[in-house]
C-alpha cells in the first residue's frame, strides 16, 4: 500500500467513517490515486451530475429549450433544505436557471422538475453512453424521501429524518444501501467529470455551462476546505443523505492540469451535522491531489 493511500484511509478512520476515493489528473489517465474507487456507493445528490449531463444533451438535441420558461409551485415541490421548495410563491424561470439551482444550491425541487421533464430514459442513455457500470438513477429525490419515510415507519419526512438521525437506537433505510437506491462509484463520477472538462459529455457550449455551474457551487465545507486559497477553483457537487456525505469535484490550480476527485463516505454516527466527516473529505482530497501534483503513478 502506498503512503498516500494509507494516509487517506487513516483520515477516514479518524473521522469515524468509511471512505472511497478516486483522484485523477484530467488528460493523464495513468495518474490516479484510488481508494476503493470501483466500489458501488450511495450517490445521494451527486446523482444530479448525471441529470445535468442529460439536460445538457437535451439542450443540444433540441428536446428542451434552455431558455424556455417553466412555472414552479413551491407547495408541489420535492422538499429540501435549500431552493424552490422554501419559496412562498410560485416562480417562473428558465430550464437553464433551474439547472443552476440544482447544482449551485443542490436544489431538490429543481432536480426533480428537470428529471420529470427528461424522463429516466434520457438518464439511462447518458449512463450507458459513458459506460458507467456502477451508476443507477431510480427516481430522483422524491423517491428517496418516500423510501426513508417508509423505512422509518413515520408519516412525514421531518419525523423520519429525526428518527434516523438518532444515535440512541439503530435505524437503517434502503436509501443508505447502494444495492437498493441511486448508486454510483468514485470511478464512474470521475469519468463524468472528465467528460465535462474535455467537452465530451455534450457540446462544447453545454460543457462550458456545466463547468460554470459547478464552479458556482456555494458549499465550502468539504473538498473546498482542503484548498482554502483564493486562486484555486473547486468546481463540485455535494451529496448528503443520512450517514452519507459525498462530494465530487474538479480542482483547478493555476498553471496546472485540473484534477478530478470524488470522495464518498458513510459515517458510523447518524447526526444531522458531522463536521469532522466534512473536514475529512477535504483532507482526503487534499492528500490525493497533492500526491498527483508530485507525479506519482496509479496508487492504490
Amino acid at each position: 500500500m502506498s503512503n498516500v493511500v494509507r494516509d487517506i484511509k487513516d483520515v477516514f478512520v479518524d473521522a469515524g467513517c468509511q471512505g472511497w476515493l478516486r483522484a485523477e489528473t484530467i488528460g493523464r489517465p495513468d495518474e490516479v490515486v484510488d481508494v476503493g474507487g470501483e466500489v458501488p456507493v450511495v450517490a445521494a445528490s451527486v446523482y444530479k451530475l448525471i441529470v445535468l449531463v442529460a439536460l445538457g444533451r437535451a439542450f443540444d438535441s433540441g428536446l428542451i429549450d434552455a431558455h424556455a420558461t417553466v412555472r414552479v409551485v413551491p407547495g408541489d415541490c420535492t422538499p429540501g433544505p435549500t431552493g424552490l421548495s422554501l419559496f412562498s410563491d410560485p416562480v417562473t424561470l428558465s430550464w437553464l436557471d433551474l439547472a443552476r439551482m440544482m447544482v449551485v444550491l443542490s436544489d431538490n425541487a429543481a432536480a426533480d422538475v428537470i428529471l420529470g421533464a427528461l424522463g429516466l430514459n434520457e438518464i439511462d442513455s447518458a449512463i450507458g453512453d459513458f459506460g458507467l457500470t456502477s451508476t443507477r438513477v431510480v427516481g430522483g429525490t422524491a423517491a428517496l424521501q418516500r423510501q426513508i419515510i417508509h423505512d422509518a415507519g413515520t408519516l412525514t419526512l421531518p419525523e423520519a429524518v429525526g428518527l434516523l438521525a438518532s444515535n440512541n437506537t439503530i435505524h437503517d433505510s434502503a436509501a443508505f444501501d447502494p444495492a437498493y437506491t441511486m448508486a454510483t462509484s468514485a470511478a464512474d463520477i470521475n469519468a463524468v467529470l472528465r467528460a465535462i472538462w474535455t467537452d465530451k459529455a455534450a457540446s462544447a457550449h453545454s460543457c462550458e455551462m456545466m463547468r460554470t455551474f459547478l464552479r458556482q457551487q456555494i458549499w465550502p465545507h468539504r473538498i473546498r476546505s482542503g484548498f482554502p486559497f483564493a486562486d484555486i477553483v473547486v468546481a463540485g457537487k455535494t451529496g448528503t443523505i443520512g450517514p452519507v456525505r459525498n462530494e465530487a469535484a474538479v480542482v483547478e490550480i493555476p498553471g496546472e492540469e485540473p484534477v478530478a476527485v470524488s470522495v464518498f463516505t458513510r459515517a458510523a454516527r447518524s447526526d444531522l451535522s458531522l463536521p469532522i466527516v466534512d473536514a475529512a473529505i477535504g483532507r482526503a482530497a487534499f492528500l490525493a491531489v497533492t500526491e498527483l501534483r508530485t507525479g506519482s503513478r496509479w496508487l492504490r
